[in-house]
């Protein structure tokens, strides 16, 4: 399937088992300071609130990929320990969910990006700054899989 086949708001997913606990895995998950070290695109995330990780903290996120750099604006909206965090990025209209469960002795990590409805700015941004939605979709569900392949090298100590 072709890329111009693919709709830009479909759920993108990735996942992994990582050999260690789940509370393990949920400590370098959840340290969104590090949150840069795993992401392709994220530069940086501040919290813009007091009180932490928490369901309601807002993240601005400084995000930059090639030239094209943007901001967005995320709101905690689960945060079940050890087993779920997810925040809504009101910029783009996309949720990110990683969950986590035991697998044997490791974790399943799934990653998802539900879109129930993409954002005006993101239809008019993707095309200058990558083509197009379909495109940064695209990028985004591959580098989810990197992403994963970050945290679980961090994890497992390689």
């Amino acid at each position: 399937m072709s890329t111009l086949d693919k709709a830009p708001d479909r759920e993108l997913r990735a996942e992994t088992v990582i050999d260690a606990p789940v509370e393990q895995v949920w400590a370098v998950l959840t340290d969104l300071r590090r949150m840069p070290e795993w992401s392709t695109e994220l530069v940086r995330m501040i919290p813009l609130k007091r009180g932490g990780l928490r369901v309601g903290q807002w993240y601005l996120g400084l995000n930059r990929r090639g030239k094209a750099i943007w901001p967005t604006r995320s709101v905690v909206t689960a945060l079940d320990a050890p087993r779920q965090v997810a925040w809504h990025t009101a910029t783009s209209g996309a949720t990110w969910i990683y969950d986590l469960t035991t697998h044997g002795e490791g974790t399943r990590v799934v990653h998802r990006r539900p879109v129930p409805r993409l954002t005006w700015i993101t239809r008019a941004y993707s095309p200058i700054a990558f083509g197009s939605a379909s495109a940064h979709a695209d990028m985004l569900e591959r580098d989810m899989g990197l992403t994963l392949a970050r945290i679980k090298a961090a994890v497992e100590g390689r």
